[in-house]
């Protein structure tokens, strides 16, 4: 991104982007019924194939995790205020919606509102984020230490084990005694509680074993490619972290954020989330407006684009490197150079 798109970005962008930051109750409903219709009728077409070989069963575990992922954006766009104008309706569908995805809504739009405040602020990671430690701070762990970090950037870990992470940890209530982490408490048991009640009421009508044999491969694959997204929006080559003194937040939504560009199937599936730069400069703007605004506007045309087949090669991308400002793998860390600039 050059200096002078910078620079329009830090004066044009707000007008741009509130051109767009309006909900549509029509587009709202049309989105939930075209979602949570298909995603019910799936269901019951796994049930029915239960008398089927059970390939016939995962196969149609495909479909319902890409429903899946789209119910997940419906709550994502809910955390944001941007599903609905009314805030109530957003809780209401936001909650909903995270019961489907396992999600406690209210916990997680807090932590969401945290990384959209800090992506690509080198001293605030960990808000949402892929743990990425720069070059610097690699060299200095122990032995182990690092092991357990080539352990957690490994894709069969982080895609593979994550999935399972990703909905233990979402159980379980955060600590504290100040008032945003006594409302995390209430939202994780909230949602604990509706998760329960949904389980023991399907269970009831086809059994435990059937319900978590048609849920839990399609939530299994949705968590995991909900990990993949988030991964190629912000770790690919030539994104932004810079230190806080140096942090511009439009720098960081353009520079730090990718435009995965999908076919049309799954773009529709992933709520055009993949249009990730234009929703870190305006997250209000609903997900059916995210891929207009960027067709309109020049602004958000200088940014890194990757496809599907681009988007394996970013999986090498494992530090941060100081020195050069950009992210590198295992094997391209200098780090005695590193150790030598601390």
């Amino acid at each position: 991104m050059s200096q002078s798109t910078t620079m329009a970005s830090r004066s044009d962008w707000r007008a741009i982007v509130s051109q767009y930051q309006r909900s549509s109750v029509a587009r709202a409903v049309t989105q939930l019924v075209t979602t949570l219709v298909p995603l019910a009728a799936v269901f019951y077409l796994m049930y029915l194939s239960l008398a089927l070989p059970v390939w016939t069963t995962l196969l149609l575990a495909l479909p319902a995790a890409g429903l899946l992922i789209r119910t997940f954006i419906i709550m994502h766009d809910c955390s944001h205020g941007s599903f609905f104008s009314s805030k109530r309706a957003n809780a209401i569908v936001g909650w909903i919606a995270g019961v489907l995805t396992l999600t406690p809504f209210g916990q997680w739009r807090h932590e969401h509102s945290l990384h959209h405040a800090s992506s690509g602020d080198l001293n605030r990671r960990g808000h949402g984020d892929v743990e990425t430690l720069t070059v610097r701070e690699y060299g200095a762990l122990s032995r182990g230490a690092r092991l357990r970090y080539r352990l957690m950037r490994n894709p069969l870990v982080l895609f593979g084990l994550g999935p399972i992470h990703f909905v233990l940890s979402n159980r379980v209530p955060p600590r504290g005694a100040d008032a945003q982490t006594k409302r995390g408490r209430v939202s994780v048991w909230s949602t604990n509680a509706g998760i329960l009640a949904l389980y023991v009421g399907v269970s009831l009508w086809i059994g435990w074993g059937a319900t978590l044999l048609l849920y839990g491969p399609a939530m299994y694959l949705a968590a995991a490619a909900g990990i993949w997204l988030f991964y190629v929006q912000h770790q690919f080559e030539g994104t932004y972290w810079q230190e806080h003194s140096d942090w511009d937040y439009a720098t960081s939504a353009i520079r730090g954020s990718s435009y995965l560009r999908l076919p049309a199937v799954l773009r529709w599936f992933t709520g055009s989330i993949g249009v990730h730069h234009v929703h870190h400069l305006g997250p209000r703007i609903p997900n059916y407006a995210l891929l207009r605004c960027h067709e309109d506007n020049a602004l958000f045309h200088d940014v890194t684009v990757i496809t599907l087949a681009q988007s394996l090669r970013t999986l090498r991308l494992t530090l941060w490197d100081e020195t050069r400002q950009q992210l590198v793998g295992f094997r391209d860390a200098d780090y005695p150079r590193a150790m030598r600039a601390a």
